[in-house]
């Protein structure tokens, strides 16, 4: 399958499930939440997070809200889920384990 293949409804309930801290929205979005000691802390998670979305060329709305970042991802050109956002909550995980020390 490839990765900008839209997911079965299964697919992507038994992805997200392996995904610490991320759940599924609804058909289209996943999300997961990021809580930070302090708000330049979740700034620089935002900043992170920006470079390996333009890594990967696949972009999450971020919401930011003091010490809370949060992150939706989907991929429009599937219209759903797919691998993709997947591999990006992963790797957004990795980017806050790193924070986390």
């Amino acid at each position: 399958m490839s990765r900008m293949e839209k997911l079965t409804s299964a697919e992507a309930d038994e992805a997200i499930t392996a995904i610490e801290g991320w759940v599924r929205e609804d058909e289209k979005w996943m999300q997961g939440s990021f809580r930070f000691a302090a708000f330049l802390d979740a700034i620089a998670f935002v900043g992170r997070v920006a470079d390996a979305a333009e890594e990967m060329n696949h972009h999450p709305f971020i919401a930011i809200d003091y010490k809370k970042v949060t992150l939706r991802l989907t991929t429009w050109s599937a219209g759903g889920l797919t691998e993709l956002d997947m591999q990006s909550a992963e790797r957004y995980n990795a980017i806050y384990r790193s924070f986390k020390g």
